[in-house]
């Protein structure tokens, strides 16, 4: 190819540029450009006529062309690929709903990415690594039908596929599976919620007492202020505390033959504080490795007497799932056609299968270096027979030389003072601007 331009002239060279970089749209922003037909020094011979490429520029989207509706959309994600559900800014690991509102907005279904655009609204924000299986948003999408056609299901085949759309552009680890397309008046996904079901999954491997922790998971049962179990943010000059569990318990999973069976801590309330389940779920874990005896739990919640939070570390975020969000009845529906739902089901199975032989190969590896690696030269192990791994849900653990009682640890910042510190700072900072 080098041979070819050999021949040619400055100024052919440069036009030819100038067309590559049109057509690969690496000149800026898209106009209208004409280039003239470049005749080659051999075009005599061969009648060859490159032929100039001609962008037009793109005419923007009217939205006000098209009717709108209220929507809400049932999905579910795994957690560990992404930075929590909500949208952030400057964040280099990719969120939930920052892939959510690009789909939506690259298929013209919303005018902006900006949530505030669109009425967006969701009913359980997740945390970095925690995933959902039945999460729901409410927002406002383009329609094709017009405001007295959406009243009438019968429209509703008429109306964007708007799960099949969507799906097609997302990531195989976030999909939507269910749509109201007439959802009550006046609802809101996160204020029309009635309760968020979380699941806690763990291993028991015979080292934690479940009778124990089953007693104490009951104790959270009930109204109560729960500011020792959480992470308290003073950007959010939360004061109130309080929230209601509905229920709490362990509850067994799936038998396994080796007494590594499956269980979960199995949770409903109507509303949680920020990483209020992952600290409850320490200090589960610390009762059923008999740490800490079951009354504590009542201890923490008495913030009478226990006004400010001991210093303990958070159970890990992968166990955690957002397992079910209730609310009043909706007419919910799924999938417009066979084909529609055969693609979900088949990237499903890919995503399912890649991760299972994953696992089978850990477990074939583990398996083979447990069968063949054994010391071989009997020296006496340096192993302290005293050891504590504190059980944080990880498969790791923290390893401690001596464990302290939660009741004889630091304690952090009661929330009055977390709050008034962030209060001054954001005044200081508004004095010096």
């Amino acid at each position: 190819m080098s041979s070819f331009y050999e021949s040619w002239s400055k100024d052919q060279l440069i036009a030819r540029i100038q067309q590559l970089e049109v057509a690969n749209n690496l000149a800026g922003p898209p106009q209208s450009v004409s280039i003239p037909a470049i005749q080659t020094p051999n075009s005599k011979d061969t009648n060859e006529v490159i032929e100039a490429t001609v962008t037009k520029k793109k005419k923007s989207f009217d939205y006000s062309k098209f009717s709108t509706r209220r929507i809400a959309i049932r999905f579910a994600y795994l957690g560990w690929n992404y930075n929590g559900l909500a949208v952030q800014i400057n964040t280099d690991v990719p969120t939930v709903e920052g892939h959510i509102l690009a789909a939506l907005h690259k298929t013209k279904l919303i005018p902006s990415i900006d949530p505030n655009d669109c009425e967006f609204s969701r009913c359980g924000r997740t945390d970095k690594g925690v995933s959902a299986l039945r999460q729901v948003i409410s927002l406002r999408v383009r329609s094709l039908l017009t405001p007295e056609q959406q009243t009438d299901s019968a429209n509703d085949n008429k109306e964007i596929d708007y799960l099949h759309i969507l799906n097609q552009l997302l990531p195989d680890d976030i999909r939507l599976y269910e749509i109201c397309l007439q959802p009550p008046e006046g609802f809101d996904a996160r204020f029309s919620c009635l309760y968020r079901h979380y699941k806690y999954f763990f291993h028991n491997n015979n080292k934690l007492n479940l009778s124990k922790m089953l007693a104490a998971a009951k104790s959270f049962e009930g109204v109560h202020d729960f500011r020792n179990f959480c992470k308290v943010d003073g950007s959010k000059q939360i004061s109130n505390f309080k929230r209601e569990i509905l229920s709490a318990s362990i509850v067994k999973v799936s038998q396994c033959d080796d007494d590594n069976s499956l269980y979960c801590f199995d949770l409903k309330g109507t509303a949680f504080l920020w990483h209020q389940v992952r600290s409850m779920v320490a200090i589960l874990f610390l009762v059923g490795q008999e740490l800490e005896a079951p009354e504590v739990i009542q201890t923490l919640l008495d913030v009478e007497n226990t006004p400010r939070r001991p210093a303990y570390e958070m159970a890990a975020d992968i166990p955690l799932v957002l397992y079910d969000c209730g609310f009043p009845e909706m007419p919910w529906k799924s999938f417009k056609n066979e084909d529609s739902l055969q693609r979900l089901q088949d990237r499903l199975y890919f995503m399912w299968h890649s991760t299972w032989m994953k696992l089978t190969m850990a477990s074939v590896m583990r398996e083979m270096i447990q069968n063949s690696a054994h010391p071989s030269y009997g020296a006496p192990s340096n192993h302290e027979s005293h050891r504590i791994v504190v059980n944080l849900g990880d498969g790791k653990g923290k390893n401690l030389t001596k464990y302290v009682l939660l009741s004889k640890r630091e304690t952090l910042e009661p929330p009055e003072v977390v709050n008034e510190r962030w209060l001054r700072r954001k005044a200081d900072k508004n004095k010096t601007e």
